[in-house]
């Protein structure tokens, strides 16, 4: 029994412990990508007050075309480093830049450098080409448009934003922690109650009103079980036999005489 108790109680504290883990993890996860969403909120704001001189060393951007699949998939968000020199980009990197596609219309992408085109001038010039599409980009990239190089990518953060973008998201945001503080307040309140008030009675022996009317049966009255009382358990009695006294044999008259009987002790006759 004891044995069986100690189990339940070790696999609750290796459940609980996994729990708090996971719960840490997301937390800290959940920082991080707020952090970023910080950051790109507070940059974004300077650079368009600055009238676009300012240029953050950091930059995030939401990917929401599939020309980077499967290597960079949708509503992925990757974090761009500013690049200060031409030579800093080689061939194989994933830059983020402002296009001239008319399907753009000015906007940015995030494409792989295929191929490095330098002029006569000393300026330099990238060939781009989506991961998923067939045909590289129709115009080259100048250094001037080249916002940064992607150097980490957060699969699906996407997601998140475009939720808290939106009006549910917000109402989720502002709920959720406001629910938690009033729950845990009212959890305080009645948690005080109790301690104040020890004799009353406790809520996990009261029965539950649910727990009665679904054990309650449809029809007729529930049958009144009588409780069953195990007897207790007597010792043990062992009952040993013990073997009968061993019979003594009669001795005859004569062994009581251990000495040798001369005819001059017996008894003359007259």
């Amino acid at each position: 029994m004891n044995t069986e108790v100690k189990q339940k109680l070790t696999f609750r504290e290796i459940l609980k412990l996994i729990s708090t883990i996971i719960s840490w993890t997301v937390f800290a996860l959940l920082v991080i990508c707020a952090a970023f969403l910080l950051y790109y909120f507070i940059a974004t704001k300077v650079y368009t007050i600055s009238g676009g001189k300012y240029e953050p060393k950091f930059a995030l951007y939401t990917i929401v075309s599939g020309s980077m699949t499967p290597n960079i998939n949708v509503y992925d968000v990757v974090i761009d480093v500013r690049v200060d020199e031409p030579e800093d980009i080689e061939i194989g990197d994933v830059i983020t830049f402002y296009s001239d596609s008319p399907e753009v219309h000015g906007g940015t992408v995030t494409h792989r450098v295929i191929s490095i085109i330098k002029n006569s001038d000393g300026s330099y010039n990238f060939q781009t080409k989506g991961d998923y599409n067939l045909v590289e980009d129709s115009s080259t990239v100048p250094f001037e448009k080249i916002v940064g190089k992607v150097a980490l990518r957060i699969p699906q953060l996407g997601r998140v934003q475009f939720f808290l973008a939106s009006s549910f998201g917000w109402l989720v945001l502002i709920m959720i922690p406001a629910l938690y503080i009033i729950f845990k307040d009212i959890y305080r309140l009645v948690k005080l109650r109790q301690e104040k008030n020890p004799n009353a009675k406790n809520k996990e022996n009261k029965p539950s009103r649910l727990k009665e009317i679904m054990t309650r049966p449809l029809f007729g009255k529930k049958p009144k079980l009588l409780g069953y009382t195990p007897k207790p358990e007597t010792p043990e009695i062992k009952i040993t036999e013990t073997p009968p006294p061993e019979k003594e044999t009669p001795k005859s008259i004569f062994d009581a005489y251990d000495e040798e009987i001369s005819l001059d002790d017996l008894p003359k006759l007259k």
